[in-house]
């Protein structure tokens, strides 16, 4: 007995040891070369690293690129909400605004300067110069009677339409996406729950989409639903990207295409899954053309397959920034407290 009840522990310890395999491919990560087709990156993992002790980070939300090609990115680590690299990586400044929810960054170029829009999941919605410096808030829809008092006001994101209208997403809350005229007038709301066309499960970000010279949309995530939902102006629904698998974060349009964070896969049991984010590019006609970290983009019969992660780089993938040689900045959120990961195409 005794012999056998050791043949068994031994045998079994020995199938746990064979079972736990070292992970080489973060060790290779640097060698690597992820996407498809023309779309091709090679990862640069140490890009922007600092020191945690002197510019710590929590989750690294978003990133715009300003006029002078300095990268800047939003973080929810009050001490310095924002910091600012050369695009070789170098720390040039940080400042902050003590939020502990920052989530979202847009710029806008008003001609005489670049602004910024931030936006707070704690209900704030703020519009600051690159150094900080707040220009003016947006009023909580609550207070202004937009919303009633049982309505959540969580806002994630913000895009400036060509008139110099605003437009909130209001992700983390009731769903809507709420359009103010360039002087803080409220105009409409519209989207809000639910699973019809124009309504939203996750309205996380939105951008404006004026590709192929063509009358400017609104591009809106629905991140719960894995697709962007295009919108005119004046909010009216025209159709929906779907995106199987990818629950995607905001849209970001570059030239002729639009890339984005998926922040989740459903990598397992056809679910959502944690630490199976990746990236996904389109094309000018919004066909998927590469997925970097993610499966190749498949279509049969003119439908697009079941996208997941293929290559455990990222974790989740919240936001991208394109530079104008086309390498990618990928901000994470959840993602051990690191810094943003650099996609250099090749």
């Amino acid at each position: 007995m005794n012999s056998r009840r050791k043949f068994i522990q031994n045998s079994s310890l020995l199938g746990l040891a064979m079972s736990i395999k070292p992970d080489f491919s973060l060790f290779a990560a640097q060698d690597q070369i992820l996407g498809h087709g023309d779309f091709k990156y090679k990862i640069d993992s140490t890009w922007g690293n600092l020191d945690p002790a002197k510019v710590p980070v929590m989750n690294c939300h978003e990133m715009v690129m300003d006029r002078k090609g300095r990268m800047i990115m939003l973080t929810d680590e009050a001490k310095n909400n924002v910091i600012i690299y050369d695009q070789a990586g170098k720390l040039l400044d940080t400042w902050t605004l003590n939020l502990d929810r920052a989530h979202g960054l847009s710029i806008v170029d008003e001609g005489d300067a670049e602004y910024l829009w931030v936006v707070d999941n704690g209900g704030r919605v703020l519009k600051t110069t690159l150094g900080g410096v707040i220009v003016s808030e947006v009023v909580s829809p609550i207070k202004e009677g937009i919303y009633d008092e049982k309505m959540r006001w969580v806002p994630t994101e913000t895009a400036v339409g060509p008139n110099g209208d605003l437009y909130i997403a209001d992700g983390y809350g009731s769903q809507y996406f709420l359009q103010y005229d360039k002087n803080g007038n409220f105009i409409r709301k519209f989207g809000g729950p639910g699973q019809g066309d124009s309504q939203f499960s996750t309205a996380h970000g939105i951008a404006i989409d004026q590709r192929g010279g063509k009358e400017p949309t609104l591009l809106c995530t629905s991140r719960g639903h894995n697709s962007f939902k295009r919108f005119t102006l004046d909010g009216e629904y025209l159709e929906t990207i779907f995106l199987p698998g990818a629950f995607v974060c905001r849209p970001v349009i570059h030239g002729e295409n639009l890339f984005a964070g998926v922040c989740w896969s459903r990598l397992r049991y056809l679910e959502q899954t944690d630490n199976s984010g990746f990236v996904t590019i389109l094309d000018k006609d919004n066909r998927v053309v590469s997925n970097p970290g993610g499966t190749a983009p498949e279509y049969r019969n003119g439908e697009l397959q079941l996208m997941v992660q293929s290559q455990p780089v990222f974790k989740h993938c919240h936001d991208v920034c394109i530079d104008q040689d086309e390498n990618i900045y990928v901000c994470q959120w959840n993602a051990g407290k690191t810094y943003p990961i650099k996609l250099t195409r090749v």
